[in-house]
């Protein structure tokens, strides 16, 4: 097969405009997975330092030192109790193995 040289002048520029669009399309596929890769850093690095939220849990020793007044000790006992039933956790159990 054979071209003249009409056809060449139409061809050749033809050929240059699609490498470069190839080439555009290729260098943007490859921004896009790097912006998708920093953020995805930024977000595993925001997790990382970022504090992880905690159930506070009532006081059932009553160490901190305040005395509930105007109540009789059997009171007192009954409310220690109460805490004490719902601090334990259902299934986990009350050993620690400190032997580390």
């Amino acid at each position: 097969m054979s071209l003249k040289g009409v056809e060449l002048q139409i061809a050749i520029p033809k050929t240059f405009d699609a490498g470069k669009m190839a080439d555009q399309q290729q260098q943007n596929n490859i921004l896009q997975q790097m912006h998708a890769n920093d953020a995805l850093k930024k977000e595993i690095e925001r997790k990382q330092f970022s504090v992880n939220e905690t159930d506070k849990m009532d006081v059932v020793d009553g160490e901190d030192g305040e005395n509930e007044q105007g109540q009789s000790p059997d009171q007192q006992k009954k409310k220690k109790q109460q805490l004490q039933q719902k601090a334990q956790h259902p299934f986990k159990g009350n050993l620690f193995d400190f032997s580390g």
